[in-house]
Parts: C-alpha cells; sequence; structure tokens
C-alpha cells in the first residue's frame, strides 16, 4: 500500500484543536498518511506526525482517533486533539450523470485545479481586512425581491382561471384572492400559444456526405451524431438550437432544403425549447398517434398527499424546457361555482347531490383543458382526487381521440406528513378561510378525509405513474406502466428526484471581473479588486448563514472568476460543472456591445430582435443553455443539503427562471446583478425567494 501523506495547511481553529474534512468517493482507494505541521508565516520545514500512519478505508477511519503528537525538538512536543470528518458521496452528488461524474473527478483542463476540493476553515488573519467584514444580523443586507414569490401562497391559487365558469360569481373573498392572483400570472404567461418559427429541414447529399467511422457523443441528451469534418469531408450537422439562419444559408453546407409543412395545431404544439426536446416533439408528431401530441397528467390520490404541490413542480419544470403547460385545478373549479363553504357532507359518496357537483366542475375542467390543448397547448395538469374508477373512466371517455392521458397517483404512508398537510392545507386553503376556528376546521377536513378513504381505488388501469412515499426524500419507490415516449420518460425521471426536504439555495454571481470592469463579454479574466472584496464577503455570508449545514456544497463554473469568487469560503467541497459556465458568445467572445454593433451589425440586430433563441456566431443561445442546465435543474432537486451556486449572468438568469416561473420570453431580461445573493427556499410550503445584496 503506497503511503500517502496529506500536505494540506491545517488551520488553527482554537488552541488545541484542528479540523480535517475530505470527500471520497465510495470507491476510493485506502488512505495510509499521517499529520504535517506547517509553519504558517516561515519556510522551516514541516514537522511529520509522530506514532504509526493513520488508515481511512471503506470511507471509515481505523482504529482509535488518537491525539496529534508533533516533536520539536528532544524536549518539546506539541499535543493536539484532531476531529477528523469524512463525507461519503455517491456519484450522483457530485454530478447529475455518470458523464459529469467521469469529467468533474478530473482536474481541469484549463488551469489543473480539481474539481472537488476543501479549504481549510475560514482564515482570520490579517489578509481579512475590515472592508470584507458583514454585519452580525444578515437581515441588515436584504432588500426586495422582484418576483411576487417571496411569500407563501396557496399553490392551488396559481393554478389555470376557470374559463367555463366566467360567468359565474365570486363567493368568497379568500377566493378573490386567488383569481386575482391566476388572472396575474395569466397575463404574464399569456392564454395564447407561443408563436413557433417555421422548421426547415436540411438532408445532406448522400453522394457527398462523409461516412466516417467518427461519432461524438452529446453530453446533455446522450444521443450520437456524426463527427463534422472539415469542407472536404462534410458530415451530418445536429442544429442543437431553434432557428439558426447562419446555418441554414451556410455556403459550406451540401444540403438541399424541403419545408416541412405541418397543420397549425402541430406547430402550436411544438415546445420552443432546444435540440433533443424540439426532435422528440417533432418524432412524436410525424409517427405518433394524433392523440399523443397532446398529454394529459391527471393527478390521482387522497386530501393532503401533495398532489397539488407535485402538480406545480412539473408544471413548472415542463414550461422551463419550453412545452406549453398548464395546471388545472378541479378545487378551484368548485370553488367558484360552488362557494367555499361546503362542508364534508358535500363530499360523502351518498350524497348523490354533491356527487353529481364535483363531476360537473371536473367536466368543466377537463373540457377547458382539452380546449386550452386544441390551441396550441401540449401539457395539461389536471389535479384532482379523483379517487375512484367511475370518475377516471369518466375523464378517458371525455379525452378519447383528443389527448393522451396518464395517472400520476400520489400514496403516504407517512402519518407524520399526512398529518403536517392537513395543518397546512387549513392555513392556507381557501376553502377554511372563513373557519375562524382552527379545530373546527380540522376536524371538518379530518371528516371530508374519511369520506374519500371509504370509496377510494388505487389506480389500476390505463398509462400510470405512482409515487409510494416518495415526497419524504427518504427513499420511497416509484411505480410505472404503459409508459413510452421521450415527454413522459423526462417527466418519471423529474418525479424520481423530487422530494419535500426544505433547504435553501444561493444563487450569485462571480464577484466583479476585470472583464466586466472593461465592458467585454464572455472572456476568464481574473477578480477585479471590488471582485476580490465580495468573494471574502460572501464567504462570511456562507459561515454565517450555513453555520449549522455542515453537510453544504459549493457549485462554481469552471471559469476561473467563479472559482476564484469561491475559493475564501472554507469548509465545504467544491463541485465545478462545466454547464455552469457562462454562455458561450462564440466569435463575439471578449468584445464589447459596442464592438459588435460596429462591426457586426446583423449581428447585433439579430440579437436585439430574439434574444432568447438568438445564437452567437458558433456559439449559444439562452435555449441551449437551458437544455445545458438540465441536470444541473435536476441535481438541485435531489439535494436534501444547501446548494451554494456561484456561476454567471445568463446561467443564473435561466435557473432563477426555474424556481420563479417565469416565462422563457423573459429570461434574457432578468435581473441579476453583481454582488447579489438570491436565496432559494425550497420545501413543503412551495418556493420563496429573498435578495441580500452585500455590496453597491
Amino acid at each position: 500500500m503506497a503511503l500517502l501523506r496529506l500536505l494540506l495547511s491545517l488551520e488553527r481553529e482554537s488552541a488545541s484543536m484542528w479540523e480535517l474534512s475530505f470527500v471520497v468517493p465510495p470507491n476510493h482507494e485506502s488512505l495510509d498518511f499521517k499529520f504535517l505541521l506547517k509553519p504558517k508565516y516561515s519556510n522551516s520545514p514541516c514537522i511529520v506526525e509522530e506514532g504509526p500512519n493513520r488508515l481511512f478505508l471503506g470511507g471509515m477511519l481505523q482504529g482509535d482517533t488518537r491525539m496529534a503528537l508533533f516533536r520539536l525538538g528532544p524536549d518539546e512536543v506539541l499535543e493536539y486533539r484532531v476531529f477528523i470528518k469524512a463525507d461519503r458521496v455517491s456519484p450522483f452528488d457530485l454530478a447529475a450523470s455518470w458523464r459529469a461524474y467521469q469529467d468533474n473527478l478530473r482536474p481541469s483542463a484549463a488551469r489543473g485545479i480539481p474539481d472537488v476540493s476543501i479549504n481549510s476553515l475560514s482564515e482570520t488573519g490579517p489578509e481579512n481586512s475590515s472592508s470584507a467584514s458583514l454585519e452580525l444580523d444578515l437581515e441588515h443586507y436584504v432588500v426586495p425581491a422582484p418576483s411576487s414569490n417571496s411569500g407563501h401562497v396557496y399553490a392551488a391559487n396559481l393554478t389555470e382561471t376557470p374559463r367555463s365558469l366566467t360567468g359565474f360569481g365570486v363567493h368568497s373573498n379568500a377566493d378573490k384572492v386567488g383569481n386575482t392572483s391566476s388572472s396575474k400570472e395569466s397575463s404574464i404567461l399569456g392564454d395564447q400559444p407561443a408563436t413557433v418559427k417555421d422548421m426547415t429541414i436540411i438532408v445532406p447529399d448522400p453522394s457527398k456526405m462523409y461516412m466516417g467511422s467518427g461519432m461524438v457523443e452529446s453530453k446533455s441528451v446522450g444521443t450520437f451524431s456524426h463527427l463534422p469534418k472539415q469542407d472536404s469531408h462534410r458530415g451530418l450537422f445536429v442544429d442543437r438550437g431553434v432557428g439558426s439562419p447562419r446555418l441554414v444559408k451556410s455556403p459550406s453546407t451540401s444540403a438541399f432544403f424541403a419545408d416541412l409543412k405541418l397543420d397549425t395545431e402541430s406547430k402550436n404544439s411544438m415546445p420552443a425549447a432546444a435540440g433533443a426536446v424540439a426532435a422528440a416533439a417533432i418524432a412524436d408528431q410525424m409517427l405518433g398517434p394524433k392523440e399523443d401530441r397532446h398529454l394529459a397528467i391527471v393527478l390521482v390520490g387522497l386530501p393532503a398527499r401533495g398532489k397539488t404541490f407535485t402538480a406545480a413542480k412539473l408544471t413548472r419544470y415542463l414550461r422551463w424546457l419550453g412545452h406549453e403547460t398548464k395546471h388545472f385545478n378541479v378545487g378551484k373549479y368548485r370553488r367558484l361555482k360552488h362557494g367555499t363553504n361546503q362542508s364534508a357532507d358535500f363530499f360523502r359518496a351518498d350524497n348523490p347531490e354533491g356527487m353529481e357537483a364535483r363531476n360537473e366542475v371536473a367536466a368543466l375542467a377537463m373540457e377547458d383543458m382539452i380546449s386550452w390543448m386544441q390551441e396550441g397547448g401540449q401539457v395539461g395538469i389536471f389535479d384532482a382526487t379523483n379517487s375512484t374508477r367511475k370518475r377516471r373512466n369518466m375523464l378517458m371517455k371525455l379525452a378519447e381521440g383528443k389527448c393522451r392521458i396518464i395517472f400520476l397517483e400520489t400514496l403516504c404512508n407517512d402519518q407524520r406528513i399526512i398529518e403536517r398537510n392537513i395543518r397546512l392545507k387549513i392555513q392556507q386553503s381557501p376553502d377554511y378561510a372563513d373557519e375562524p376556528d382552527f379545530e373546527a376546521g380540522y376536524r371538518d377536513f379530518k371528516a371530508r378525509l374519511d369520506n374519500y378513504e371509504k370509496v377510494y381505488e388505487p389506480v389500476e388501469e390505463g398509462s400510470y405513474i405512482k409515487m409510494i412515499d416518495m415526497v419524504s426524500g427518504h427513499g420511497g419507490q416509484i411505480q410505472v406502466n404503459n409508459i413510452s415516449g421521450y415527454l413522459p420518460g423526462r417527466i418519471v425521471f423529474f418525479l424520481v428526484n423530487t422530494h419535500l426536504t426544505p433547504r435553501p439555495i444561493l444563487l450569485t454571481r462571480h464577484g466583479e471581473s476585470m472583464d466586466n470592469v472593461r465592458g467585454r463579454i464572455g472572456g476568464d479574466t481574473e477578480l477585479s479588486e471590488a471582485g476580490k472584496v465580495y468573494s471574502k464577503k460572501l464567504a462570511n455570508f456562507v459561515e454565517k448563514r450555513l453555520k449549522s449545514e455542515r453537510a453544504a456544497s459549493i457549485w462554481t463554473s469552471t471559469l476561473q472568476r467563479t472559482i476564484l469568487t469561491a475559493s475564501p469560503i472554507g469548509g465545504f467541497p467544491k463541485i465545478q460543472w462545466r454547464a455552469l459556465d457562462e454562455i458561450y458568445a462564440g466569435v463575439c467572445d471578449g468584445m464589447t456591445y459596442e464592438e459588435i454593433k460596429k462591426n457586426m451589425p446583423e449581428e447585433y440586430e439579430a440579437r436585439k430582435k430574439d434574444k432568447l433563441r438568438y445564437r452567437y456566431p458558433r456559439g449559444e443561445s439562452y435555449l441551449d443553455v437551458i437544455q445545458r442546465l438540465e441536470p444541473v435543474i435536476i441535481e438541485l432537486e435531489r439535494q436534501r443539503a444547501p446548494v451554494v451556486v456561484i456561476s454567471h449572468q445568463a446561467v443564473l438568469r435561466a435557473l432563477y427562471a426555474y424556481f420563479a416561473d417565469r416565462p422563457l420570453k423573459e429570461i434574457p431580461h432578468i435581473e441579476v446583478p453583481l454582488h447579489t445573493i438570491i436565496e432559494i427556499q425550497m420545501g413543503v410550503t412551495g418556493v420563496q425567494e429573498k435578495r441580500y445584496k452585500l455590496m453597491d
């Protein structure tokens, strides 16, 4: 066994204690090591620890954790107590997929910096200037958040406004609030389908196409395409974005063009997303049944099982990917037509009037959803208990030949979670807004729940996804039946990785760089003096905010301005993601916008006209960035501990848009200022936001 001596500079925490933390993969090699005492402010040689070597094997330190003894001279011995903390980390804790795992465990090719590293605890030496110190109270730095998700909002209030019931009066003040929220959302997102440009198919000339064996693998979607060669050996080029006039007109492309004439319904249902998403949508439309062009996710489950929360998260995810998606909540229809003062008797199976009323509003919601799909919508989330086969058969009959139905059943056997959800329901639901007595509302809801439990029939028909005890994030299982296609597969993958464990996610740009000072885009420059000050303030902030969160991690891009911003932060693992790199400006990298306007006026105007879809020559578009960020989103959803993401403006705009449920068209215009921390709090009550501005 090779001897490995850790040449780490151990920073003193107190007069008699050091702490060493390191992260290892499950299959790590055995570590045989000793501690070295390294003088901090001199070039004196290191002093080797007395005694036998320490052995770290299988994620555990072997033997007793003994004191560390250092002999300075014949009669002088230093004795220190040592705490060793070792965290076993699975590959998925280091990256979102095995590809990212392999990439990120190699040293960075650009600067030789390892992708996973542990710093010593924050220094308190002379280099920490007073200009980088923070107030003890972090609330001192809070600034107003621009989005409306900074408070607790009942998720059902944010669902689609019932169109078929617009003639009915609103029955309670609480419901007025819900309708106002939904109307506002509709005005932002727009009820009309997004306009999608005509797509051109490029078919290579078989006689001239290079037929070599070279293949390249797409890092984002795991597909293969012919390796592009030089002009003398042209290959099949796969455009990963939506619309690219420069590539279509390229004289070096040996191809002929054929317009794909889709009917209006097909064009409207095509997602405004890049790469695999658009390709899969076209395949489904050209090869699949007509009803497969529209997908209805029909929730099934008893009350207080997290259906509405799951539906809201899934809606947000699909919208962010570029799919036209809306969330239809049957409870909102019921409250609008029948009021919010319905007692538990209204929900009895042996109450024919109540059953008829509930089936009626369910049918109205389904008809609204199908009408919206026929106008261009792609995915409808139908949120209700749908607890009997009779109800589900009614919905399948209404959807026959119009959309494909997949049932999503949420089952929970943890009484603690059910009890928590019941209490949140009573506190937030408009059904109990006019009930001043919490206990009376609690008893009524329990009686309503009993009525549903008496007649509940688990899903066994059709295509379905069952989530069993998944909400806690600790185990559980997911069952699928008759699920096929790109989009249903992505939905299953997303649901596998979601849970309700509360944890903060901190988003921040790197400190000001030299290119920021010069007004140049892209690049890989170092930090300015202001950026260096911010890096120290950020370290101070993270230490205060996450002082009790030892399982937290720091994520950066592979560009040095984010790595340098994170460098003063100690005590947490740091993971570099290439997916977090800034949007690549291609030939415009390193230029100012004034230079682009002067030297490339056509590109400047094209970007100004459509920043979302515009792709820099030989560079990326915002839609490309969204595509490569999907593994990051999945991993952020999967994490149970806090994460600090230090990245770049375009990337953080896209990440923030996911959590804030902002439309794709707004992403290029979202404000993400320098030296500001956006805290996203994820948990059972949804997503809340808080902002801290550490520097002007």
